[in-house]
């Protein structure tokens, strides 16, 4: 699954933020805004313009939690699995997303990048419990409060006639 890059993206982002060591993680952060991950043939065009190892781009990659290195969907949801959330029972919603979409604990994103399911530790809305957000490219992310399987299966229904 090998994205088509624009590697003009590319020298835009590195002019915005400096062709510098200084600058990996704002550069990266660009290029994933791009395009939803960090594709690996990015790495070594990185490390000629920043003029270093492209073992610094991908350890600087690798290291933060935020960066992915594989492609997310154009929904990223994300189920809050929190102390406040999984009292409230969050992990039959996960199942449910899991279930209804294909995926695993391994396989988080759909064959088509429709959707990617995760798990996170706490969305900062215990009050909302059970939650969980929605990513979309562009738009602000929207929080879904207590949520239940049937709600979960509704959602995917009105994200599918997005897609």
């Amino acid at each position: 699954m090998s994205a088509q890059i624009d590697f003009g993206v590319i020298d835009d982002v590195i002019k915005e933020w400096g062709a510098k060591a200084g600058s990996i993680i704002p550069i990266l952060q660009g290029v994933q805004e791009k395009y939803n991950y960090l594709p690996q043939q990015i790495f070594p065009y990185i490390a000629k313009k920043l003029n270093v190892s492209e073992a610094r781009i991908y350890g600087v990659a690798t290291f933060y939690e935020n960066f992915s290195l594989q492609p997310k969907g154009k929904f990223i949801i994300k189920v809050c699995d929190g102390t406040a959330c999984h009292v409230r029972k969050s992990i039959p919603n996960l199942d449910r997303f899991r279930k209804e979409l294909g995926l695993s604990e391994k396989k988080i994103t759909t064959d088509d990048l429709g959707f990617t399911v995760q798990t996170v530790a706490c969305l900062g809305a215990c009050s909302l419990a059970p939650a969980l957000m929605i990513s979309t490219g562009g738009k602000p992310d929207k929080v879904h409060a207590g949520v239940t399987p049937d709600k979960v299966s509704e959602i995917i229904k009105e994200l599918k006639a997005q897609l």
